[in-house]
């Protein structure tokens, strides 16, 4: 117990290397396609297969429930930091491409692992602030490790930041098979003796997913994440273009306004962080995604001006991480012996949600910007719809 900060601690520190990886492409796109002679559409080739890769989690995961939080860590950061070494040392453009699909494999079995290893051992009550802290790793990624990246890049080159990354991922499994024994928290313990009671002596990989596709409430969670991660892709997709359209920001002024997302991503989670465990979850989640259906709403009405279109921006993005954060602890306690594998299903369904959002958002924006916030306030208020079957189920099954 006295040893759970400085470990928390660690698991942001170690979810931010990953996140880091995963953010610092996009604003260093041009970077690497000129370091490969390749354009920019091909370069986006690679950026859809490590998409894709996101739905790979769930084929890894169950191995996490099976054989501990400690050892999904270890594989996590294993292929991390591989795939980072390989992006630094490996020739071409092939090898840069498989690299970014290899740490993202990494990425998507590291964060299940530590979500569902927080909430073995940090009881429900409390559990919404523990998740939260964690989730601070994406924004931070975004305020401070790709600066950093931007930094080295400049210094030493573009391969850099990748050497870096596999040094602080190989750091870090270290680091884990020091910080973490093999104890499971509560739940895993009773799942472990009822498994070891079975004739399979375990749940495998088709029990995890049984028990996943199996229990309504979990196949609502994870409908509520596609339809906000849709909604939230089809403005994350064209709002540089609804700026440069209506107002003329060129590039140095589309970097602030990232910035200026990134600020409100933490003050999203930070909120989540104050407020979750108060206001109970799933009054939180619910709080929040009402917030990101008016927020997508206003934001045409907000386009008026270039002050007013970025604090609807800041609006829609503050709601929408406070909605996806909130949503972690209640997805965490819906089947305790199966928690990776249905975090996992989360993680592929989020981004399921995302590739689909961005085939329709430009086909949306040739209606006009109002299209495209009409569209995604429409989808979060599927979400809602299913928001209130999953209270129904959870005041059931929780």
């Amino acid at each position: 117990m006295k040893r759970r900060p400085s470990n928390l601690a660690f698991f942001v520190w170690a979810r931010s290397i990953s996140n880091t990886a995963y953010r610092m492409v996009y604003p260093f796109l041009p970077v690497f396609a000129r370091a490969f002679g390749v354009d920019l559409a091909t370069m986006s080739l690679a950026l859809s297969a490590r998409s894709a890769s996101g739905a790979l989690g769930p084929l890894l995961a169950p191995l996490t429930d099976r054989r501990g939080r400690r050892f999904g860590l270890t594989l996590g950061l294993g292929l991390f930091a591989v795939g980072a070494f390989l992006a630094y040392a490996g020739p071409g453009f092939t090898g840069f491409a498989a690299a970014l699909v290899l740490m993202t494999v990494g990425k998507y079995v590291i964060d299940p692992a530590v979500l569902a290893h927080l909430s073995d051992i940090v009881p429900y009550a409390r559990r919404g602030r523990a998740l939260a802290l964690t989730e601070l790793s994406w924004s931070l990624a975004f305020i401070l490790g790709v600066p950093a990246a931007g930094f080295l890049i400049a210094r030493f080159g573009w391969r850099s930041p990748f050497l870096a990354l596999a040094c602080l991922g190989l750091a870090s499994l270290v680091s884990v098979r020091a910080i973490m024994t093999g104890r499971r928290g509560v739940a895993a313990q009773a799942t472990g003796a009822a498994n070891a009671a079975s004739p399979t002596g375990g749940a495998g990989h088709r029990e995890s997913y049984k028990a996943v596709l199996r229990s309504p409430a979990a196949l609502a969670g994870i409908a509520v994440i596609l339809a906000v991660s849709m909604s939230n892709e089809l403005v994350n997709l064209v709002f540089g273009v609804w700026l440069e359209d209506s107002f003329g920001l060129k590039l140095a002024a589309l970097g602030a306004t990232a910035a200026a997302i990134g600020i409100a991503e933490f003050g999203g989670e930070g909120l989540v962080v104050a407020t979750v465990d108060r206001l109970g979850k799933m009054n939180a989640l619910m709080i929040g995604l009402a917030g990101n259906i008016v927020a997508a709403l206003l934001l045409p009405l907000a386009g008026r001006t270039t002050a007013t279109a970025l604090i609807g921006l800041a609006l829609f993005y503050l709601t929408f991480e406070y909605t996806v954060v909130s949503m972690l602890p209640v997805m965490s306690e819906i089947l305790p012996q199966a928690r990776a594998t249905l975090l996992a299903f989360y993680a592929a369904s989020f981004s399921i949600g995302r590739a689909v959002g961005s085939l329709l958002s430009p086909r949306l924006y040739g209606l006009g910007f109002p299209a495209v916030a009409l569209a995604a306030a429409g989808l979060d208020a599927v979400a809602f719809l299913l928001l209130l079957r999953l209270r129904r189920l959870t005041a059931k099954e929780v």
